[in-house]
């Protein structure tokens, strides 16, 4: 039982959820995620990739603030995406010390730098925000522990691809994990750059 050996802050959140029983996705996907590996985690809508997402981010993160750059990384396509993880994501912060921050394209530049600056756990973002932030030194990966994509398929296009190629060639030591309802071959070829020895998941 994957949820038995999660954080007691995030078997307490299911609890109130009464969220009892993982899908067969989050069984199968969280001590995967959990043992460090490189994953590609495919499965269809509501097989419950977003709930994994955030429960494997958080456990990495064991709950708590630490520090002032991000240590975990979510990026998805666009704004309406990005605000709708960060409130999935405060439903189970909430009563932690984490602190999760979003941006996205329409929010100035220098606005979520100095933001981002005065201490964040978990930065959602989208891949043209994020690269911007990277070229500014926006935001330090010297702490980065986990880097996640949320319905990646939107990764198959060519501007989003070499944006994810960019941000991901500074980022030495860190674990990504990509999720999808399928790997279009496109995303494969990722295993050639930053997604080595990955395992893949899929229902």
């Amino acid at each position: 039982m994957p949820f038995k050996k999660l954080h007691p802050h995030l078997q307490e959140k299911l609890e109130n959820f009464e969220i009892v029983t993982p899908t067969p996705f989050e069984n199968k996907s969280i001590p995967v995620i959990k043992s460090g590996a490189n994953v590609f985690c495919t499965a269809p809508k509501d097989a419950g990739k977003t709930t994994t997402l955030i429960l494997t981010t958080l456990q990495k993160l064991k709950c708590e603030a630490v520090g002032n750059a991000p240590r975990a990384v979510i990026l998805v396509e666009n704004k309406e995406k990005a605000l709708v993880m960060y409130d999935a994501f405060l439903k189970y912060t909430k009563h932690t010390s984490l602190r999760v921050y979003v941006g996205y394209e329409q929010l100035h530049i220098d606005v979520q730098k100095s933001e981002i600056f005065m201490g964040v756990d978990i930065l959602i973002s989208t891949p043209k925000t994020m690269n911007k932030l990277f070229l500014l030194n926006g935001v330090s990966i010297a702490q980065l522990k986990i880097f996640s994509v949320d319905d990646a398929e939107y990764l198959t296009q060519d501007w989003a691809y070499t944006t994810l190629l960019s941000i991901t060639q500074s980022i030495k030591k860190c674990q990504f994990v990509l999720y999808s309802e399928k790997i279009p071959p496109k995303l494969k070829r990722f295993e050639s750059y930053f997604m080595e020895y990955s395992k893949k998941i899929s229902f």
